[in-house]
């Protein structure tokens, strides 16, 4: 059931999808202390997830992985086919989970913990709405590892140069454009079109999934640590 609307004032759209009424509540409780967010509807399932993004147009979505009609992972792969569509964060109860992983190979741009601080919530929300990964390479490391990861360099074929491996490189080290700048002694904008090209030449559509293919691959290790 959708729940009303926010005030038109809001500038960062959410759409709550969880099959627990009581986490809706508290994220909605989360969210609304915010002068910048609104929760403008709420789903129980993945099911309803594509109408209400049609009718509201939310900017991020806040999707549970786990539910018991359609998922977050098929609810995901769906909406984000879709062209224009929002931004998803996946929410899950373990970090570990096998449909975290699924859901980021889907497209999402990062996962949270349920149990995370409510200025992490916000703080999330705010990154993701900002068209930027909520990336955390040593828990995507840990994903790819545990359901088992390719032996070799699968992505030897995609042309990458070298300064667009060693950008892919300092993406898995959950660095920022500005910090592989530094690095690499590169202006950021330059820094920006190598990730451009990158995220090209992978076929992918962010750097959630160019960091999911790089350890995936076996590009870059996922049992090595990432420092």
């Amino acid at each position: 059931m959708t729940a009303p609307e926010a005030p038109a004032t809001a500038r960062i759209g959410v759409l709550l999808v969880d099959d627990e009424e009581l986490v809706r509540a508290g994220l909605r409780a989360i969210l609304e202390s915010e002068p910048d967010i609104g929760v403008l509807g709420q789903a129980a399932d993945g099911a309803e997830v594509p109408g209400l993004v049609a009718r509201l147009r939310p900017d991020v979505v806040l999707m549970d992985v786990r539910m018991p009609a359609v998922d977050g992972i098929t609810a995901t792969r769906a909406l984000l086919a879709r062209p224009g569509a929002p931004r998803v964060l996946v929410l899950t109860t373990f970090g570990n989970d096998g449909y975290v992983y699924e859901a980021l190979r889907a497209g999402a741009q990062g996962f949270l913990l349920k149990r995370a601080r409510p200025a992490d919530i916000v703080s999330a929300v705010r990154t993701v709405a900002r068209g930027e990964s909520l990336l955390f390479p040593a828990a995507v490391r840990e994903l790819v590892a545990a359901v088992g990861p390719g032996t070799g360099d699968r992505l030897a074929g995609r042309g990458l140069t070298d300064r667009e491996a060693e950008v892919l490189r300092g993406m898995a080290r959950g660095l920022s454009n500005a910090e592989i700048a530094g690095e690499l002694v590169l202006g950021v904008e330059t820094v920006k079109t190598h990730v451009g090209n990158v995220l090209a030449k992978l076929g992918v559509r962010d750097r959630t999934q160019a960091v999911v293919a790089a350890f995936e691959s076996g590009f870059v290790d996922p049992r090595r640590p990432v420092s």
